[in-house]
Protein backbone atom coordinates (compact mmCIF):
# COMPACT_ATOMS: atom_id res chain seq x y z
CA UNK A 1 0.00 0.00 0.00
CA UNK A 2 2.94 2.35 0.59
CA UNK A 3 4.15 1.58 -2.94
CA UNK A 4 0.65 2.29 -4.25
CA UNK A 5 0.52 5.60 -2.32
CA UNK A 6 3.95 6.56 -3.70
CA UNK A 7 5.14 8.10 -0.43
CA UNK A 8 6.79 6.99 2.79
CA UNK A 9 4.48 9.07 5.03
CA UNK A 10 0.91 8.06 4.04
CA UNK A 11 -2.15 7.79 6.31
CA UNK A 12 -3.14 4.18 7.01
CA UNK A 13 -6.65 3.34 8.22
CA UNK A 14 -6.89 0.10 10.23
CA UNK A 15 -10.62 -0.55 10.48
CA UNK A 16 -12.28 -2.57 13.29
CA UNK A 17 -9.14 -3.56 15.21
CA UNK A 18 -11.38 -4.88 18.00
CA UNK A 19 -12.45 -7.77 15.71
CA UNK A 20 -8.97 -9.36 15.54
CA UNK A 21 -8.72 -13.00 16.58
CA UNK A 22 -5.81 -15.22 17.57
CA UNK A 23 -5.50 -18.82 16.40
CA UNK A 24 -2.94 -21.40 15.19
CA UNK A 25 -2.25 -19.26 12.09
CA UNK A 26 -0.86 -16.40 14.14
CA UNK A 27 -1.62 -13.38 16.28
CA UNK A 28 -2.27 -10.14 14.32
CA UNK A 29 -2.21 -8.02 17.50
CA UNK A 30 1.40 -9.08 18.20
CA UNK A 31 2.39 -8.05 14.67
CA UNK A 32 0.58 -4.73 15.08
CA UNK A 33 2.57 -4.05 18.24
CA UNK A 34 5.73 -3.94 16.17
CA UNK A 35 4.07 -1.85 13.46
CA UNK A 36 2.50 0.78 15.76
CA UNK A 37 5.16 1.14 18.45
CA UNK A 38 7.30 4.22 17.59
CA UNK A 39 10.21 2.67 19.52
CA UNK A 40 10.30 -0.30 17.13
CA UNK A 41 8.70 0.60 13.81
CA UNK A 42 11.61 2.68 12.47
CA UNK A 43 13.34 -0.67 11.82
CA UNK A 44 10.34 -2.87 11.10
CA UNK A 45 11.29 -6.24 9.57
CA UNK A 46 8.72 -7.83 7.30
CA UNK A 47 9.01 -11.64 7.19
CA UNK A 48 8.30 -11.71 3.45
CA UNK A 49 10.90 -9.17 2.34
CA UNK A 50 13.19 -9.86 5.33
CA UNK A 51 14.69 -6.37 5.24
CA UNK A 52 14.37 -3.47 7.66
CA UNK A 53 12.00 -0.68 6.68
CA UNK A 54 11.17 2.65 8.34
CA UNK A 55 7.45 2.93 9.25
CA UNK A 56 7.88 5.75 11.78
CA UNK A 57 6.53 8.42 9.42
CA UNK A 58 3.29 6.57 8.62
CA UNK A 59 0.22 8.05 10.35
CA UNK A 60 -1.92 5.12 11.58
CA UNK A 61 -5.61 5.58 12.42
CA UNK A 62 -7.35 2.55 13.98
CA UNK A 63 -11.10 2.28 14.59
CA UNK A 64 -13.00 0.08 17.04
CA UNK A 65 -16.48 -0.21 18.56
CA UNK A 66 -15.30 -1.49 21.95
CA UNK A 67 -11.98 -1.37 23.81
CA UNK A 68 -12.14 -4.46 26.01
CA UNK A 69 -11.35 -6.89 23.13
CA UNK A 70 -8.16 -5.01 22.16
CA UNK A 71 -5.10 -6.42 24.01
CA UNK A 72 -3.88 -4.01 26.75
CA UNK A 73 -0.33 -3.94 25.30
CA UNK A 74 -1.73 -2.77 21.95
CA UNK A 75 -3.99 -0.20 23.60
CA UNK A 76 -0.94 1.21 25.37
CA UNK A 77 0.59 2.15 21.98
CA UNK A 78 -2.54 4.06 20.94
CA UNK A 79 -4.04 7.39 21.84
CA UNK A 80 -7.73 6.72 22.44
CA UNK A 81 -10.29 9.26 21.20
CA UNK A 82 -13.91 8.48 22.15
CA UNK A 83 -16.46 9.69 19.61
CA UNK A 84 -20.06 10.14 20.74
CA UNK A 85 -22.94 8.95 18.57
CA UNK A 86 -24.91 11.60 16.70
CA UNK A 87 -27.70 13.37 18.56
CA UNK A 88 -31.19 13.58 17.07
CA UNK A 89 -30.85 17.21 15.83
CA UNK A 90 -27.46 16.32 14.28
CA UNK A 91 -29.00 13.37 12.42
CA UNK A 92 -31.77 15.60 11.06
CA UNK A 93 -29.19 18.08 9.70
CA UNK A 94 -27.03 15.31 8.19
CA UNK A 95 -30.12 13.87 6.48
CA UNK A 96 -31.23 17.28 5.13
CA UNK A 97 -27.82 18.30 3.83
CA UNK A 98 -26.43 14.99 2.53
CA UNK A 99 -28.49 11.81 2.76
CA UNK A 100 -31.71 12.99 1.11
CA UNK A 101 -29.83 14.59 -1.78
CA UNK A 102 -27.70 11.45 -2.27
CA UNK A 103 -30.69 9.09 -2.32
CA UNK A 104 -32.67 11.37 -4.65
CA UNK A 105 -29.82 11.34 -7.15
CA UNK A 106 -29.44 7.57 -6.95
CA UNK A 107 -33.14 7.00 -7.67
CA UNK A 108 -33.37 9.68 -10.40
CA UNK A 109 -35.78 11.93 -8.51
CA UNK A 110 -35.84 15.73 -8.47
CA UNK A 111 -36.51 18.14 -5.61
CA UNK A 112 -40.04 18.58 -6.96
CA UNK A 113 -40.80 14.84 -6.84
CA UNK A 114 -40.21 14.37 -3.10
CA UNK A 115 -39.89 16.82 -0.21
CA UNK A 116 -38.77 15.59 3.25
CA UNK A 117 -40.05 17.77 6.11
CA UNK A 118 -38.11 18.02 9.38
CA UNK A 119 -40.97 16.28 11.19
CA UNK A 120 -40.79 13.33 8.77
CA UNK A 121 -37.04 12.95 9.27
CA UNK A 122 -37.46 13.10 13.06
CA UNK A 123 -40.14 10.40 12.88
CA UNK A 124 -37.88 8.14 10.79
CA UNK A 125 -34.99 8.66 13.25
CA UNK A 126 -37.12 7.99 16.35
CA UNK A 127 -39.42 5.23 15.18
CA UNK A 128 -37.61 3.37 12.39
CA UNK A 129 -33.91 3.48 13.35
CA UNK A 130 -31.97 2.89 16.54
CA UNK A 131 -28.25 3.45 15.99
CA UNK A 132 -25.30 5.66 16.91
CA UNK A 133 -24.61 6.63 13.26
CA UNK A 134 -26.83 7.19 10.22
CA UNK A 135 -26.43 4.01 8.17
CA UNK A 136 -29.98 2.73 8.74
CA UNK A 137 -31.36 6.25 8.41
CA UNK A 138 -29.88 6.45 4.89
CA UNK A 139 -31.32 3.01 4.12
CA UNK A 140 -34.85 4.03 5.18
CA UNK A 141 -34.65 7.30 3.18
CA UNK A 142 -33.56 5.18 0.18
CA UNK A 143 -36.59 2.88 0.69
CA UNK A 144 -38.96 5.85 0.51
CA UNK A 145 -37.20 7.32 -2.55
CA UNK A 146 -37.45 4.02 -4.46
CA UNK A 147 -41.19 3.74 -3.77
CA UNK A 148 -41.71 7.33 -4.90
CA UNK A 149 -39.60 6.69 -8.04
CA UNK A 150 -41.95 3.84 -8.94
CA UNK A 151 -44.93 6.19 -8.68
CA UNK A 152 -43.14 8.78 -10.84
CA UNK A 153 -42.67 6.13 -13.54
CA UNK A 154 -46.35 5.19 -13.36
CA UNK A 155 -47.91 8.65 -13.05
CA UNK A 156 -45.43 10.90 -14.85
CA UNK A 157 -42.56 13.22 -13.99
CA UNK A 158 -44.83 15.84 -12.41
CA UNK A 159 -45.75 13.55 -9.49
CA UNK A 160 -45.00 15.30 -6.14
CA UNK A 161 -44.96 13.97 -2.58
CA UNK A 162 -44.45 15.93 0.63
CA UNK A 163 -43.40 13.50 3.29
CA UNK A 164 -44.75 14.40 6.76
CA UNK A 165 -44.84 12.67 10.14
CA UNK A 166 -48.36 11.40 9.33
CA UNK A 167 -47.65 9.66 6.01
CA UNK A 168 -44.22 8.12 6.81
CA UNK A 169 -45.90 4.88 7.93
CA UNK A 170 -47.50 4.49 4.46
CA UNK A 171 -44.01 4.01 3.02
CA UNK A 172 -42.11 2.35 5.89
CA UNK A 173 -44.87 0.30 7.50
CA UNK A 174 -45.56 -0.22 11.21
CA UNK A 175 -43.32 1.58 13.70
CA UNK A 176 -40.24 -0.50 14.59
CA UNK A 177 -39.32 1.34 17.81
CA UNK A 178 -41.33 3.33 20.33
CA UNK A 179 -39.74 5.81 22.71
CA UNK A 180 -40.81 5.58 26.34
CA UNK A 181 -42.66 8.59 27.68
CA UNK A 182 -43.01 9.90 31.20
CA UNK A 183 -45.55 8.28 33.50
CA UNK A 184 -49.17 9.41 33.49
CA UNK A 185 -49.15 10.15 37.23
CA UNK A 186 -46.80 10.14 40.21
CA UNK A 187 -46.84 6.80 42.02
CA UNK A 188 -45.25 5.20 45.07
CA UNK A 189 -42.15 3.16 44.20
CA UNK A 190 -42.07 4.25 40.53
CA UNK A 191 -38.97 6.23 39.44
CA UNK A 192 -37.68 7.37 36.05
CA UNK A 193 -33.98 6.66 35.56
CA UNK A 194 -31.70 7.37 32.62
CA UNK A 195 -29.54 4.85 30.78
CA UNK A 196 -26.76 5.05 28.22
CA UNK A 197 -26.90 2.60 25.31
CA UNK A 198 -24.68 2.08 22.28
CA UNK A 199 -27.30 3.80 20.13
CA UNK A 200 -27.82 6.78 22.43
CA UNK A 201 -29.72 7.31 25.66
CA UNK A 202 -33.04 5.95 26.88
CA UNK A 203 -35.21 6.33 29.95
CA UNK A 204 -35.35 3.38 32.32
CA UNK A 205 -38.33 2.95 34.65
CA UNK A 206 -37.65 1.32 38.02
CA UNK A 207 -40.49 -0.20 40.04
CA UNK A 208 -40.43 -1.37 43.66
CA UNK A 209 -43.15 -3.29 45.51
CA UNK A 210 -43.19 -4.41 49.15
CA UNK A 211 -44.98 -7.58 50.25
CA UNK A 212 -45.17 -9.54 53.49
CA UNK A 213 -42.15 -11.79 53.87
CA UNK A 214 -38.86 -12.30 55.69
CA UNK A 215 -36.51 -9.61 54.39
CA UNK A 216 -35.75 -11.03 50.95
CA UNK A 217 -34.60 -8.69 48.15
CA UNK A 218 -35.75 -9.85 44.69
CA UNK A 219 -34.29 -8.32 41.51
CA UNK A 220 -35.85 -8.88 38.07
CA UNK A 221 -35.55 -7.35 34.60
CA UNK A 222 -32.44 -9.15 33.30
CA UNK A 223 -30.06 -7.03 35.38
CA UNK A 224 -26.29 -7.47 35.08
CA UNK A 225 -23.94 -8.13 38.01
CA UNK A 226 -23.03 -4.47 38.52
CA UNK A 227 -26.68 -3.38 38.55
CA UNK A 228 -27.59 -6.13 41.02
CA UNK A 229 -24.82 -4.96 43.32
CA UNK A 230 -26.12 -1.37 43.00
CA UNK A 231 -29.56 -2.58 44.12
CA UNK A 232 -28.02 -4.33 47.14
CA UNK A 233 -26.03 -1.19 48.02
CA UNK A 234 -29.21 0.90 47.69
CA UNK A 235 -31.07 -1.51 49.98
CA UNK A 236 -28.29 -1.41 52.59
CA UNK A 237 -28.30 2.39 52.49
CA UNK A 238 -32.07 2.51 53.02
CA UNK A 239 -31.82 0.06 55.92
CA UNK A 240 -29.08 2.15 57.52
CA UNK A 241 -31.32 5.25 57.23
CA UNK A 242 -34.52 3.56 58.41
CA UNK A 243 -35.02 6.14 61.19
CA UNK A 244 -34.91 8.96 58.59
CA UNK A 245 -37.78 7.30 56.70
CA UNK A 246 -39.81 6.96 59.90
CA UNK A 247 -39.41 3.16 59.91
CA UNK A 248 -38.57 0.83 62.80
CA UNK A 249 -35.00 -0.50 62.68
CA UNK A 250 -36.17 -4.07 62.06
CA UNK A 251 -38.75 -3.18 59.38
CA UNK A 252 -37.13 -5.56 56.86
CA UNK A 253 -37.75 -8.62 59.02
CA UNK A 254 -41.40 -8.75 57.95
CA UNK A 255 -41.12 -7.43 54.39
CA UNK A 256 -39.89 -8.74 51.04
CA UNK A 257 -38.79 -6.05 48.60
CA UNK A 258 -39.07 -6.63 44.85
CA UNK A 259 -37.14 -4.36 42.45
CA UNK A 260 -38.12 -4.67 38.78
CA UNK A 261 -36.86 -2.83 35.70
CA UNK A 262 -39.38 -3.24 32.84
CA UNK A 263 -38.62 -4.49 29.34
CA UNK A 264 -37.40 -7.66 31.01
CA UNK A 265 -36.05 -9.20 27.79
CA UNK A 266 -33.43 -6.47 27.35
CA UNK A 267 -30.16 -6.94 29.32
CA UNK A 268 -29.26 -3.96 31.52
CA UNK A 269 -26.09 -3.25 33.46
CA UNK A 270 -24.05 -0.43 34.95
CA UNK A 271 -23.79 1.42 38.26
CA UNK A 272 -25.67 4.61 37.29
CA UNK A 273 -29.09 3.31 38.37
CA UNK A 274 -28.00 3.31 42.04
CA UNK A 275 -29.83 6.45 43.17
CA UNK A 276 -32.85 5.50 41.04
CA UNK A 277 -33.27 2.19 42.88
CA UNK A 278 -32.57 3.76 46.29
CA UNK A 279 -35.25 6.42 45.64
CA UNK A 280 -37.76 3.77 44.51
CA UNK A 281 -37.11 1.64 47.63
CA UNK A 282 -37.36 4.70 49.93
CA UNK A 283 -40.61 5.74 48.24
CA UNK A 284 -42.15 2.26 48.56
CA UNK A 285 -41.27 2.04 52.27
CA UNK A 286 -42.31 5.58 53.19
CA UNK A 287 -45.46 5.50 50.97
CA UNK A 288 -44.55 8.89 49.46
CA UNK A 289 -45.00 9.14 45.65
CA UNK A 290 -42.06 10.11 43.40
CA UNK A 291 -42.55 13.08 41.06
CA UNK A 292 -43.30 11.90 37.53
CA UNK A 293 -41.71 14.99 35.93
CA UNK A 294 -38.21 14.30 37.25
CA UNK A 295 -35.51 11.84 36.08
CA UNK A 296 -32.23 10.91 37.71
CA UNK A 297 -28.92 9.13 37.23
CA UNK A 298 -25.99 8.48 39.55
CA UNK A 299 -24.05 5.79 41.36
CA UNK A 300 -24.68 5.30 45.09
CA UNK A 301 -22.36 4.35 47.95
CA UNK A 302 -23.32 2.71 51.25
CA UNK A 303 -22.93 6.10 52.93
CA UNK A 304 -25.41 7.68 50.51
CA UNK A 305 -22.87 9.63 48.45
CA UNK A 306 -23.74 10.17 44.78
CA UNK A 307 -20.86 9.32 42.44
CA UNK A 308 -20.38 10.57 38.83
CA UNK A 309 -21.57 8.69 35.75
CA UNK A 310 -20.79 8.62 32.01
CA UNK A 311 -22.88 9.31 28.90
CA UNK A 312 -24.32 12.57 30.27
CA UNK A 313 -25.17 14.04 26.87
CA UNK A 314 -27.07 10.96 25.64
CA UNK A 315 -28.99 10.62 28.92
CA UNK A 316 -30.14 14.24 28.89
CA UNK A 317 -31.28 13.90 25.27
CA UNK A 318 -33.31 10.82 26.27
CA UNK A 319 -35.00 12.78 29.09
CA UNK A 320 -35.76 15.67 26.74
CA UNK A 321 -37.30 13.29 24.15
CA UNK A 322 -39.55 11.82 26.85
CA UNK A 323 -40.76 15.30 27.86
CA UNK A 324 -38.91 15.34 31.22
CA UNK A 325 -37.31 18.76 31.78
CA UNK A 326 -35.89 18.31 35.29
CA UNK A 327 -32.98 15.93 35.91
CA UNK A 328 -30.96 15.07 39.02
CA UNK A 329 -27.25 14.58 38.29
CA UNK A 330 -24.14 13.89 40.41
CA UNK A 331 -22.37 17.14 41.41
CA UNK A 332 -19.07 15.77 40.00
CA UNK A 333 -20.66 15.70 36.53
CA UNK A 334 -21.08 19.48 36.40
CA UNK A 335 -17.76 19.74 34.54
CA UNK A 336 -19.19 17.56 31.72
CA UNK A 337 -21.86 20.11 30.80
CA UNK A 338 -19.53 21.44 28.10
CA UNK A 339 -20.42 18.31 26.04
CA UNK A 340 -24.16 19.04 26.27
CA UNK A 341 -25.70 21.18 23.48
CA UNK A 342 -26.44 24.73 24.63
CA UNK A 343 -30.11 24.63 23.58
CA UNK A 344 -30.57 21.57 25.84
CA UNK A 345 -28.90 23.29 28.80
CA UNK A 346 -31.18 26.30 28.37
CA UNK A 347 -34.51 24.46 28.33
CA UNK A 348 -33.77 21.83 31.00
CA UNK A 349 -33.52 22.30 34.76
CA UNK A 350 -30.40 20.39 35.87
CA UNK A 351 -30.00 19.86 39.62
CA UNK A 352 -26.65 18.64 40.93
CA UNK A 353 -26.73 16.48 44.05
CA UNK A 354 -24.05 15.23 46.46
CA UNK A 355 -26.00 12.85 48.69
CA UNK A 356 -29.15 10.73 48.70
CA UNK A 357 -30.73 13.20 51.13
CA UNK A 358 -30.56 15.82 48.35
CA UNK A 359 -32.05 13.34 45.86
CA UNK A 360 -35.00 12.47 48.13
CA UNK A 361 -35.64 16.16 48.92
CA UNK A 362 -36.08 16.89 45.18
CA UNK A 363 -37.68 13.64 44.00
CA UNK A 364 -40.36 12.88 46.59
CA UNK A 365 -43.69 14.72 46.37
CA UNK A 366 -43.63 15.62 50.04
CA UNK A 367 -40.76 15.78 52.55
CA UNK A 368 -39.82 12.88 54.77
CA UNK A 369 -41.02 13.00 58.39
CA UNK A 370 -38.87 15.10 60.72
CA UNK A 371 -36.82 12.70 62.85
CA UNK A 372 -33.90 13.68 65.12
CA UNK A 373 -30.64 12.71 63.44
CA UNK A 374 -28.49 9.90 64.83
CA UNK A 375 -24.71 9.58 64.75
CA UNK A 376 -24.89 5.89 63.84
CA UNK A 377 -28.14 5.32 61.92
CA UNK A 378 -29.40 1.79 61.64
CA UNK A 379 -26.92 0.27 64.14
CA UNK A 380 -28.60 -1.03 67.30
CA UNK A 381 -26.75 -0.50 70.57
CA UNK A 382 -25.21 -3.71 71.96
CA UNK A 383 -26.20 -4.72 75.53
CA UNK A 384 -23.39 -4.37 78.08
CA UNK A 385 -21.47 -7.56 78.79
CA UNK A 386 -21.40 -8.98 82.30
CA UNK A 387 -17.69 -9.84 82.16
CA UNK A 388 -15.17 -6.99 82.55
CA UNK A 389 -13.11 -6.16 79.49
CA UNK A 390 -9.52 -7.48 79.57
CA UNK A 391 -6.93 -4.88 80.54
CA UNK A 392 -4.47 -3.80 77.83
CA UNK A 393 -0.84 -4.64 78.40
Amino acid sequence: MMKKAGTKNPVFMLDEVDKMSMDFRGDPSAALLEVLDPEQNFMFVDHYLDVEYDLSQVFFIATANVLHTIPPALQDRMEVLRLHGYTEPEKVEIAKQYLVRKQRLQTGLTEQNIIFTDEALTTIIRNYTREAGVRNLEREIGNICRKVARKVVKEGGKYTLELTAKNVSEYLGVLKFRDSERHERSEVGLVTGLAWTEVGGSILTTEVATVDGKGKLTLTGKLGDVMQESAQAAMSYVRSRAHRLGLPRDFYRNLDIHVHVPEGAIPKDGPSAGITMATAIASALSHIPVRRDIAMTGEITLRGKVLPIGGLKEKLLAAHRAGIMEVLLPADNEKDLADVPENLRNVMKLRFVNTMDDVLAYALERPLPEVPDDDSPGIAALPPTTEPAPAHQ
